[in-house]
């Protein structure tokens, strides 16, 4: 799970969109997908809204739930954002490329400048690329392909971007992501200590999203505790993540200010 850059701290907002009905029943989300409490999913998504907007300081946008859009949720896979430039991603599904629109609506709303990739050879999700604030990591993944990676590296030209492979069902932020400045956290699966050892950066064994954390042992908070500059915040997402949906994947978090 990851960050826009080295933490939340210099962000100012975060972008967010409703649960819809069409989530709990599993057959729209997509196929292989379980059924749902819906209830459950809703409550945790609220809390999750409230926690960046009480605990982390963001001010909120909410986009409505789309029933249309049964993973529309999953916001971190429409947007790679960093300062004022937004690319707009091309899901590797069809069935989601639709919720690009509302996410581009906001972000255009906000100011940003807008990047479309017009290539249908490209796919790419934003959850398959991690901004160290220094460089970007792309995962070649099932959703990810080179050409998608050579997008972003078009867009944002003064930064490196390197690709990384990931292998099995997860993407690149959902095995590794920022705990902090130069600080990468990663699970211990043999995927993500795969992952992170192509970043050769720093890491230690464990996810982050900037200051929000997933409910953790007491040994896990005490490790996550030494690292510099990072206050903990559990947060819960246990029903969304059957359906794919890590923290990394329920916000947007950028550093822009909308205009007045």
């Amino acid at each position: 799970m990851g960050t826009p850059g080295e933490g939340l701290g210099r962000c100012s907002h975060a972008l967010i969109r409703g649960v819809p009905e069409s989530l709990a029943s599993g057959e729209d989300a997509g196929a292989g997908l379980p059924a749902l409490d819906l209830a459950k999913a809703q409550r945790e998504h609220g809390v999750l809204g409230g926690k960046l907007r009480q605990r982390l300081g963001l001010q909120l946008l909410e986009l409505p739930p789309e029933e249309s859009l049964p993973l529309g949720p999953l916001l971190g896979d429409t947007a790679v954002i960093q300062g004022d430039t937004a690319l707009i991603t091309r899901p590797w599904s069809p069935a989601r490329r639709p919720e690009v629109d509302g996410v581009r609506k906001a972000l255009q709303d906000l100011g940003l400048r807008i990047v479309e990739i017009g290539d249908e050879n490209a796919t790419l999700d934003g959850t398959d690329v991690l901004f160290t604030g220094r460089e970007f990591f792309v995962g070649l993944s099932k959703w990810t392909n080179h050409r998608g990676a050579e997008i972003v590296a078009d867009t944002f030209r003064d930064f490196a971007v390197s690709t990384v492979p990931v292998s099995g069902p997860s993407h690149l932020r959902g095995l590794c992501g920022m705990g902090g400045p130069r600080t990468v956290v990663a699970g211990s699966s043999e995927a993500a200590q795969k992952a992170v050892r192509m970043t050769q950066l720093l890491t230690v064994s464990f996810f982050v999203l900037g200051c929000l954390v997933c409910p953790l042992s007491s040994c896990t908070v005490e490790a996550l505790q030494k690292l510099s500059d990072v206050t903990l915040v559990p947060v819960s997402c246990s029903e969304l993540e059957k359906a794919g949906a890590g923290l990394s994947s329920l916000c947007l978090v950028l550093s822009t200010r909308p205009h007045s």
